[in-house]
């Protein structure tokens, strides 16, 4: 499993439909599908790179009102660790901490954010409870911190909502960024 495929769709009907025709359309696992706030639908599956291909580009092409959609390949394992539980930061640890417009493209800008700087990936949050928009959370030294949000903030672009990197952060909030 080393490409994964994400959609967002405008509907909930439409995501489950899409979900379905996905997972008919190759050999992908599920990771997730589910609501997420606006009343949208975000779908990830795993898989080869070319049957993650096929799958989102069945989606991506359906015209059922697709918000966005990525293939990511040779995912960084932090990503997927990040999405199934978060970590804690060190003390001493600078933290990034950027938030994008949509669930999709904040996974692939974490994605790059971790492979490009020497950083770690401790929280990553798509969509739940935030209006359909994704947030992570980059934590190491102050260049690694500074060079991985710069590296997220080029890929989302007009996506980017916020981004902050804090050098020197309290330890109590250190403790609430990874919950």
């Amino acid at each position: 499993m080393d490409t994964l495929g994400i959609v967002e769709c405008r509907t909930i009907a439409s995501g489950v439909s899409l979900t379905d025709a996905m997972l008919k359309a190759a050999p992908v696992d599920l990771l997730r599908a589910a609501t997420v706030c606006s009343g949208w639908y975000l779908i990830f599956i795993a898989g080869d790179r070319d049957a993650v291909e096929t799958s989102v580009a069945l989606a991506a092409e359906s015209g059922r009102g697709i918000l966005g959609s990525y293939v990511l390949s040779n995912l960084s394992p932090q990503v997927l660790e990040a999405l199934k539980k978060p970590s804690r930061a060190e003390p001493g640890d600078a933290v990034a901490i950027i938030e994008a417009r949509y669930s999709s493209i904040g996974v692939a800008a974490a994605d790059r954010a971790v492979k490009h700087a020497p950083v770690r990936l401790i929280r990553l949050v798509p969509g739940e409870g935030i209006t359909g928009k994704s947030y992570f959370v980059l934590c190491g030294t102050v260049a690694a911190v500074e060079a991985g949000a710069e590296a997220a903030r080029e890929m989302l672009g007009k996506h980017l909502v916020d981004a902050v990197v804090l050098a020197k952060p309290e330890e109590a909030l250190l403790a609430t960024l990874g919950k």
